[in-house]
């Protein structure tokens, strides 16, 4: 601890406070469904999960070493000035997705930004390419399609498991269940999640040359960025968490316990294996899937498909934002400093879009408005980026514009 310059310092600082919009951008892989269900009041569901992220923060170390030591290169000349700017950019983009409730990738958003910013500043020869193929890119299109037919299957055994039975008699053990699995799913996300900053920190210090090239997280690196994920978690993504449970498809008790139990099954099994996988594709397949599974349910294929082209836009735009800041940063200390004010400025002007239609605990499961779709107030202070994501994010879980009723005035609640 005691060579870590300012810098290093500041990095640090930078990847805590990624760690924590991840925990807020992902709460609703776990929470989602059991929200929206009404099996656990939200608070106490944010809680609970925030509670269980901590504890899986500490269950292994195989998927920081793959961001550590695997997707970049340790000897190719990795400054903490490069690995600033990828949070910048993977910072940015978690919160432009938040403000438009769109259900994108934490873990892609940071690994684009790394790569973006090595390749700017080092070169491609940086970049493993080989391990992201094989620990990133497969598990991005394998996972949520695994996780989709586990909980199609779970879901129709589920309800022919339940057949003639009256279901006001097994209403409660499915609430049980779903609680059972939303902890189960926290814990997950723990094992995964939490690691990957734990990851940066890590490859942080061995480009300062604080610990030596293939190390281990240290013990303080793992307590504060478990500490982190699971602030941000209770903090709640209460804008994600509407469009997963509401306006993907009409979750029952059974099919969100179903939903969990696969979602959690692939991500503690990746996280064992050292696969560095995004938890919201891989939570967004097992809603979809347990959709599909319930005779009579509807996935709406339309917001399926925006969210698609939101994981599609995620490593891509995160990485040109962070190579801009990496060529920014390159200028020397009036270049990093210009990155954090621009930076700061960034996500100033996002929080400053979402207070004008907050979502809260209040109103998260309110459906009187279109979902996850940024109007022209919230698009103004961000700019065009923001205005890109419109264009993916989730049309409203109701009727289509051209068979609605008429609406009728009421107030609005949700933004």
């Amino acid at each position: 601890m005691e060579h870590i310059t300012l810098l290093i310092g500041i990095v640090i600082v930078t990847a805590l406070v990624f760690d924590f919009t991840n925990g807020f951008h992902d709460t609703a892989n776990a929470m989602a469904t059991t929200i929206s269900t009404g099996a656990l009041k939200p608070k106490t569901a944010v809680a609970m999960s925030a509670v269980l992220n901590l504890v899986g923060a500490f269950l292994s170390v195989e998927v920081a070493k793959t961001i550590s030591g695997g997707i970049i290169d340790e000897s190719a000349g990795i400054r903490p000035e490069v690995i600033f700017a990828g949070l910048i950019g993977a910072i940015v983009w978690n919160l432009l997705t938040w403000l438009a409730g769109l259900p994108s990738s934490s873990s892609h958003a940071l690994f684009g930004g790394l790569i973006g910013a090595t390749v700017a500043s080092v070169g491609f020869h940086a970049v493993n390419a080989d391990k992201v193929v094989m620990k990133v890119l497969i598990p991005a299109v394998a996972a949520p399609i695994v996780a989709g037919i586990a909980a199609t299957v779970a879901t129709r055994l589920t309800y022919r498991l339940a057949k003639g039975r009256d279901e006001r008699d097994t209403a409660k053990g499915y609430r049980v269940g779903q609680i059972a699995s939303a902890a189960l799913v926290s814990l997950a996300h723990g094992t995964n999640d939490a690691q990957k900053t734990m990851g940066v920190i890590t490859l942080t210090l061995v480009a300062g040359g604080v610990v030596a090239p293939h190390s281990d997280p240290p013990m303080w690196v793992i307590v504060s960025a478990g500490l982190a994920i699971a602030l941000g978690t209770y903090i709640g993504g209460w804008r994600i968490i509407q469009t997963l449970g509401k306006g993907l498809t009409d979750i029952k008790p059974a099919q969100g316990f179903a939903a969990q139990t696969g979602a959690a099954t692939v991500i503690l099994a990746s996280s064992h294996i050292g696969f560095a996988l995004s938890t919201t594709q891989v939570c967004s397949g097992s809603i979809m899937g347990a959709g599909l599974g319930r005779k009579g349910g509807v996935v709406r294929w339309s917001t399926a498909g925006r969210m698609v082209a939101a994981w599609g836009l995620t490593l891509p735009a995160a990485g040109l934002v962070a190579a801009g800041a990496a060529l920014l940063a390159d200028q020397g200390r009036w270049g990093v400093t210009a990155v954090a004010v621009l930076g700061l400025a960034v996500c100033g002007g996002i929080w400053a879009a979402s207070r004008r239609k907050p979502v809260t605990h209040d109103n998260v499961n309110d459906l009187n408005e279109p979902q996850g779709i940024a109007t022209p107030a919230t698009v103004e202070p961000v700019g065009v980026v923001t205005a890109a994501l419109q264009a993916v994010a989730p049309p409203p879980a109701g009727p289509t514009a051209a068979h609605a009723p008429a609406p009728t005035p009421t107030p609005a609640t949700t933004g």
